[in-house]
């Protein structure tokens, strides 16, 4: 059986082939590099979900959905030791406004030891259906199926979610269920987010004061609206 283990110099190690691997995807023919890049990935990687037939809910519960998630590539590698990481932006919703706010750098990943061999990449787009769930992404890390809950997406007709903090998606080789994100850390990324924003901040300067924004974001942000008024 694999075994998760959260290990700091090994997590940091999975994290640097994961990140290295991301020079290679062509998901976007964009000039943009780095945060830039990511933004436009998560963006690419919301509409192809929203157009998948069977990811009809997504598409139906989206405006209950408190924030977002999505990581347009998540890399899983290794041979005995593994570990799979990626670049991931959280978006959440004002719960009094209604309106999707600019969006915070995260990074996400785990370490397992156990048979396994080769590499897989993933995207994911994870609905975050809780105060607890927003509240938990807010803080310096937070571990998926620890801190807060997380179960697999209903994917196909006719299916029914399960009740937790953050419902996960994800995809690879055009298959759901690619990767599970059960154990993975999640962490902000404030060297994304300065260079971003070009400004020291932490996720709750971003989510929380609002005190900061970047025009480029409207390309994720109406990606997010456009699909909430499909839901309506």
């Amino acid at each position: 059986m694999i075994r998760t283990i959260i290990l700091r110099p090994i997590f940091l190690a999975a994290a640097a082939l994961a990140l290295a691997a991301c020079s290679t995807f062509s998901g976007s023919s964009s000039t943009a590099t780095g945060p830039e890049l990511t933004v436009e990935r998560a963006a690419k990687t919301l509409q192809v979900f929203a157009a998948d037939p069977d990811l009809g809910y997504v598409r139906a519960n989206m405006d209950k959905a408190k924030a977002l998630v999505i990581a347009p590539q998540i890399v899983k590698a290794g041979f005995i030791w593994g570990g799979s990481g990626g670049n991931a932006v959280l978006l959440v919703r004002d719960q009094v406004t209604g309106e999707w706010g600019q969006p915070a750098f995260y990074s996400i990943g785990s370490v397992t030891f156990g048979l396994q061999a080769g590499a897989e990449v993933s995207e994911a787009v994870m609905m975050v259906m809780t105060t607890r769930g927003v509240d938990s992404l807010l803080r310096s890390s937070v571990k998926f199926g620890g801190d807060v809950s997380v179960a697999a997406g209903p994917v196909g007709a006719g299916a029914k979610a399960q009740t937790a903090d953050v419902l996960a998606f994800t995809r690879a080789k055009g298959l759901y269920g690619g990767i599970n994100l059960e154990g993975a850390v999640v962490k902000p990324r404030n060297d994304r987010n300065k260079k971003y924003y070009d400004a020291r901040i932490t996720p709750n300067d971003v989510i929380g004061r609002k005190s900061v924004s970047n025009p480029h974001a409207n390309v994720l942000i109406d990606a997010v609206e456009t699909l909430e008024r499909e839901s309506r």
